[in-house]
């Protein structure tokens, strides 16, 4: 009679422990799932033409995306990422444009008025995309990648006001939020592009 609980005890005993390290493993599996960075590369968006853009064609080079608005303060900025642009596009990095009308009604115009407008007035050649909501219940699937921690790996973030900048390494991934007023130029975004 002792053999036979010795044995049901070493039975119950076992097979507890493997169902114990097998729920253990599975938690950890879901753990790393949700701390699982995502990258941009997933991402394909319209530009102001209605073409598609794929952000995995940007595989292996530096990112700047930024909510850009015609009829704000800070539209200036279009004449210092254009310049930024042309200086190092041939060294690996781009800025993608979003347009965004968020704030303060700043960018109205249609996507066609918005294209005329950058090329007219700041000569933009870096790819723009078609007109989004970057914060809000309607907020676009790039912009919830780059303000939740949960998606993006390093941190939650709010979009304050137009020309946010956003910038992601060459393995896609978010590494710095750049606020509206900093200039495209400043040395701490220069210094990051080039290093």
């Amino acid at each position: 009679m002792k053999k036979v609980l010795f044995i049901a005890c070493s039975v119950v005993l076992l097979f507890g422990t493997k169902i114990q390290a097998q729920t253990s493993k599975e938690k950890l599996s879901k753990t790393d799932k949700t701390m699982a960075k995502e990258t941009i590369y997933q991402f394909k968006v319209e530009d102001l033409s209605g073409d598609t853009f794929d952000f995995a064609s940007l595989k292996g080079k530096k990112v700047m995306i930024v909510n850009t608005a015609s009829k704000c303060g800070l539209t200036p900025q279009y004449k210092d990422l254009e310049a930024i642009y042309k200086e190092y596009k041939d060294k690996g990095f781009v800025i993608v444009g979003f347009p965004a009308n968020n704030f303060a009604s700043q960018e109205p115009g249609t996507n066609k008025e918005i294209e005329t407008f950058c090329q007219q007035n700041y000569g933009v050649t870096f790819p723009m995309m078609d007109k989004v909501s970057v914060k809000g219940n309607d907020m676009c699937e790039v912009y919830k990648f780059l303000t939740q921690k949960s998606k993006n790996g390093l941190q939650d973030s709010e979009v304050e006001w137009n020309f946010q900048k956003y910038l992601i390494n060459e393995k896609g991934e978010l590494v710095k939020v750049i606020k509206p007023r900093t200039l495209p130029t400043d040395p701490e975004v220069i210094n990051w592009i080039k290093g």
